[in-house]
C-alpha cells in the first residue's frame, strides 16, 4: 500500500522520537498512537538504556491503549513506528486489539543492516508482525525515511562500539 501524506507526517514524528531516544543513550525507536479520527493520543520512544529491555515504545502504547480506550476504539487506532514491532510488542499489539501498524522500516531491513555491520543477532528473533499476529495490517516501509533510519541505527552501533 502507498503511504498517505498523513502517514508520512506521523512517521516523521516517530523518526524525531527515535532521534531523541538515540540522543538520550537509547536505541533509536519511536512510536505514535493515532485514533481512528486522526487524533494523536500518545507517543513514546525507546527507554531501554536503564537496563529494562522491555521499555519499547510500542509496548508502552499498547499498555496505554488498554487503560484508556474501549476495545472498539483500539481496533480503529493506528500505531505509527520508526521500526516494525519486535515479537514482544507485536504480541501486546495483538492482545490488546490495536488496529493498523505503519512502520518507517521493517524488521527485515534492520536485521540486514545489523548483519552487514557485523553486529550480533538480537536476543529475540526478528520476525514480521504478521507471523506473530495473524491478520495484522502492517504498512511500510516508507522509502522517504529509510535512509534516515539507517543512519540513526548506524550511529547507535558506532556509539556502542566506541563505548566498548
Amino acid at each position: 500500500m502507498t503511504l498517505s501524506d498523513t502517514d508520512l507526517i506521523h512517521l516523521r514524528r516517530c523518526v524525531e522520537l527515535a532521534r531523541e531516544a538515540l540522543d538520550d543513550g537509547d536505541e533509536p525507536f519511536g512510536s505514535v498512537l493515532v485514533s481512528g479520527t486522526g487524533e494523536v493520543l500518545a507517543e513514546d520512544r525507546n527507554r531501554v538504556s536503564g537496563g529494562d529491555r522491555t521499555r519499547h515504545p510500542e509496548l508502552a502504547l499498547a499498555l496505554w491503549a488498554v487503560e484508556h480506550l474501549p476495545e472498539e476504539e483500539r481496533a480503529e487506532a493506528t500505531v505509527y513506528t520508526s521500526g516494525e514491532h519486535c515479537p514482544m510488542c507485536a504480541a501486546a499489539h495483538g492482545w490488546v486489539g490495536l488496529g493498523r501498524i505503519v512502520a518507517a522500516v521493517r524488521s527485515e531491513q534492520l536485521a540486514a543492516w545489523l548483519e552487514a555491520w557485523g553486529e550480533p543477532a538480537p536476543a529475540v528473533a526478528t520476525l514480521p508482525v504478521e507471523q506473530v499476529v495473524p491478520g495484522a495490517v502492517v504498512d511500510g516501509p516508507a522509502p522517504e525515511l529509510v535512509g534516515e533510519m539507517e543512519a540513526l541505527h548506524r550511529a547507535r552501533v558506532e556509539r556502542d562500539r566506541a563505548a566498548g
